[in-house]
């Protein structure tokens, strides 16, 4: 049903019928009757307990509670939710209309039984895998939508075509709103926030930093030029060369450089970048703009926002790093970004050159079914590592790293798998799955489920205190264990 009068239609549904109530199990029931008290002002709440713990349970509750489930949305709103005669039949139904139709049409499955057995496949890639779906879109929280999206695309959780389908959704809600905002009615002030659409560089951080640091520490040029080697940094002063830029200028703070220089830098290093082979050195963006002083494009903010989450620098709390994170988010703290902004430029030359020293000294090796690599203790920056974004965020460009530097094809196939110490007072190490290298294919991620079943084989002492299962905690003397099973597992 759709709701237009939420009080008749909702409200006095809640408060005078019996709602099915679908919880987690291990959520208190009354606990949540409570939230449904407060959040519609009823005394009491006549409710249903279904208790969930999978999808299975989830079919089950449909089939027997659908008359009590309402579906709280606008009327013009079309999420191409399935009724339930094309999801749910009878045995005998399905079997009978199956039957009939594949005998007149030849092996060509019916449309409700084509449209059964996506849902089904979606349900079952659900609990099989790991992957991201489109970021949060609400009016209101538009600038926190754009952030959430390029997180997505900067740690490499969606495909660069998701990236891209994505970012033209949400270019059309930020029109909206900066058309609304030019009304002279709603007009705002040149100190307000203003997002614009904008087509820049694919250089990480490079309007506060040097444009050759910035160039040194992004992924995507570092792994193009191989700056791990000797040829690679060559190829670099070429590259600078053929875009007539001098060193001084190149190597000095982005916003000290001469205007008449950064006025057409973008298409000066888009021109030269397409003939070294990297022909998506521009990429879809937004900028985030504070009057006339400060812009920052919304990888920057995710960069600052990450590295402030996990900053190891002082003995603080999680909490009160995630404060912070959560501080520099806010139009009017900009102290905060700019000191995020400054911790992201460390974690990106220390992922740098962690990624050169395994790939010189050969620490990735393949253990059958997947690439693997250790950070010993010791290791530079180690302790920036124990951090699971930071070591994720390695890991990936590690695996880009080696995938354009190695010659064996199968290699360039396989997966990743990660470890570093992650407190060493209690002896434990953090584990990361990475699924193999691609720029088209889905990032489904098979190593939640796998790292699950590796533990429980083992008897290992693991903990999964992370939103993304393929990131594991084990202790010091369980790796081995843990990695052999896993062999074993997916061999």
């Amino acid at each position: 049903m759709f709701i237009t009068d939420i009080r008749k239609d909702f409200y006095e549904v809640v408060a005078n019928q019996r709602v099915a109530l679908l919880v987690a199990s291990d959520i208190d029931a009354l606990c949540a009757c409570k939230i449904l008290q407060v959040l519609f002002h009823c005394d009491q709440v006549q409710y249903t307990l279904v208790p969930v713990t999978g999808w299975q349970d989830l079919s089950t509750a449909f089939l027997e509670h659908k008359e009590q489930i309402k579906l709280l949305i606008k009327q013009d709103d079309d999420l191409g939710v399935p009724s339930y005669d094309d999801i749910f039949r009878d045995e005998d139904e399905g079997e009978g209309s199956d039957s009939g139709n594949e005998s007149e049409e030849g092996s060509e499955p019916s449309g409700k039984r084509r449209r059964f057995d996506e849902v089904r496949e979606i349900l079952f890639d659900y609990e099989q895998y790991e992957y991201h779906g489109t970021s949060v879109n609400v009016d209101f929280l538009c600038r926190w939508a754009v952030i959430g999206l390029t997180d997505q695309w900067v740690h490499d959780k969606i495909t660069h075509m998701k990236y891209v389908t994505d970012i033209a959704t949400m270019q059309r809600h930020v029109s909206r709103h900066n058309h609304r905002n030019e009304d002279e009615e709603n007009s705002l002030s040149i100190d307000c926030m203003r997002i614009s659409f904008e087509y820049d560089l694919r250089l990480t951080l490079y309007q506060h930093w040097s444009l050759y640091e910035s160039i040194c520490n992004s992924c995507y040029t570092s792994c193009n030029f191989k700056l791990w080697t000797l040829n690679g940094q060559k190829k670099l002063q070429e590259f600078l060369a053929d875009m007539g830029l001098p060193l001084k200028q190149v190597r000095q703070k982005f916003h000290s450089m001469d205007m008449s220089i950064k006025e057409n830098l973008r298409d000066v290093i888009e021109e030269s970048s397409n003939k070294y082979g990297m022909k998506d050195i521009r990429i879809q963006t937004f900028g985030v703009h504070f009057g006339f002083k400060n812009r920052f494009l919304a990888s920057d903010m995710v960069h600052a926002t990450t590295a402030l989450l996990e900053s190891t620098e002082k003995d603080e709390s999680a909490s009160d790093n995630f404060i912070k994170a959560l501080d520099s988010l806010s139009r009017s703290n900009l102290d905060r970004l700019h000191s995020g902004i400054d911790l992201a430029k460390k974690k990106l030359m220390a992922i740098q050159q962690t990624v050169a020293s395994c790939i010189c000294t050969n620490l990735i090796v393949s253990q059958g079914p997947f690439l693997y690599c250790y950070l010993m203790e010791g290791t530079p920056d180690v302790k920036l590592f124990s951090k699971p974004m930071a070591l994720t965020l390695l890991c990936k460009y590690l695996l880009k790293a080696f995938v354009q530097s190695t010659r064996n094809k199968r290699c360039k196939l396989l997966p990743l798998v990660m470890a570093a110490p992650k407190d060493v007072e209690k002896g434990s190490v953090i584990v990361v799955g990475i699924p193999p290298e691609s720029e088209t294919s889905d990032k489904k991620n098979f190593f939640g489920r796998a790292f699950e079943k590796a533990a429980e084989s083992t008897s290992s002492r693991t903990l999964h205190d992370n939103f993304d299962t393929s990131i594991i905690t084990l202790k010091t003397e369980d790796r081995s264990k843990f990695l052999d099973a896993l062999i074993t597992l997916l061999s």
